[in-house]
């Protein structure tokens, strides 16, 4: 009996205690007022805070924290200086004084100015030296995939010149085209008369062309990494099963290795038109832009600090840009057009005639 009766005043102070925290919560819930909070408010925070906690809102705003700091620096230091840029095309003006508005004369001057626009001419020099860059990468890559001895020095031998710095690099040359130096010295050992030979910087017909070499030495390394890295990719069953079948160094590269290296052919040969056009540490270093040897970029540099014309330069700089994305532009439709934009084995004349050969025997079996 006194069990029951403990018991049933422990649930009524229970329910009493409830009750209590009840008018507790209510009363926590009381504003100044005298009316009641808007619950909504309480389930509207606690809805925010579950969807700030999602995956992937998280994610996002991990991936916006990362990259605001890049994007802010890209900003300052490359899309707000290169409309800047294209403002000041439209100027007569130099970096401190009095600013003119004069439209598209700037642009009309380096069209019509042939020392300038003409100085395009000179990249061709380095064209012709960048085909022969490519191809020499391209057949020092194919000599590594197919195991030299002591290729790993080769290697890093090829590739070193890449890591020096350009400036450096024009000085090196410099001395070594010198009149009496390196280079005359070398031939000097193989009978050649120091008088008999020509001046390599000075030279008209040949300076240009020493120029162009001087960026072949460079660069050859870079893109025979870029082609090895390409043919390093490439399934090496492949070369068993051709080796197999009786097909020599010749045939691998043919079939196997240039067509599954097409993309990379293509994204060499942009970079080193875009590069040839832009071209401006050999010329400035080694000659300063004399003796016919002033590429476009450099005549664009002189006319910036040397004359002060920032209105001109920077429509140089812009008609430059222009030229780079319509030879980018031109180059990809050529190759969309002959290999696929290289990214099939199959180009569009052999692509042609497979169709035609499978539409020849749709129409025998459909005749018999």
């Amino acid at each position: 009996m006194w069990a029951w009766k403990s018991q049933s005043s422990k649930n009524l102070c229970g329910q009493e205690g409830k009750n209590n925290l009840l008018l507790d919560y209510n009363s926590v819930l009381q504003i100044p007022g005298g009316g009641k909070m808007n619950q909504q408010s309480v389930s509207g925070s606690s809805s925010f805070k579950q969807w700030f906690l999602k995956r992937d809102v998280q994610r996002v705003l991990v991936i916006v924290t990362f990259m605001a700091v890049p994007l802010l620096l890209l900003l300052m230091f490359t899309y707000i200086p290169f409309a800047k840029m294209i403002q000041f095309s439209f100027y007569n003006m130099k970096y401190i004084g009095e600013r003119r508005f004069v439209g598209l004369a700037n642009y009309r001057r380096v069209f019509q100015n042939k020392e300038l626009f003409g100085s395009l001419l000179v990249s061709l020099y380095y064209m012709g030296g960048g085909v022969v860059q490519l191809a020499l990468a391209l057949l020092f890559a194919s000599l590594f995939v197919f195991k030299v001895k002591g290729e790993a020095v080769f290697k890093a031998a090829m590739f070193f010149p890449y890591l020096i710095c350009g400036i450096a690099i024009g000085f090196i040359f410099k001395f070594f085209y010198f009149h009496g130096y390196v280079l005359d010295t070398i031939l000097q050992l193989f009978g050649w008369k120091l008088e008999d030979l020509p001046l390599w910087l000075q030279d008209t017909k040949i300076n240009n062309v020493a120029l162009a070499a001087t960026s072949v030495w460079r660069y050859t390394g870079q893109n025979v990494i870029l082609f090895l890295g390409a043919m390093m990719s490439v399934d090496s069953d492949l070369y068993e099963a051709a080796a197999l079948d009786g097909c020599n160094r010749w045939q691998q590269f043919r079939y196997i290795i240039l067509p599954s290296i097409k993309s990379i052919i293509v994204l060499n040969i942009i970079l080193c038109v875009s590069g040839c056009l832009s071209a401006f540490e050999p010329p400035y270093v080694i000659t300063n832009g004399s003796f016919g040897t002033a590429t476009y970029f450099v005549q664009m540099n002189s006319v910036a600090h040397e004359t002060q014309k920032v209105g001109l330069a920077s429509a140089m700089a812009i008609v430059l840009l222009a030229l780079i994305i319509l030879c980018t532009i031109g180059q990809r439709l050529f190759f969309k057009y002959v290999f696929n934009n290289g990214t099939e084995d199959e180009s569009k004349s052999a692509a042609r005639a497979r169709k035609k050969a499978e539409k020849a025997q749709k129409r025998k079996g459909a005749r018999a």
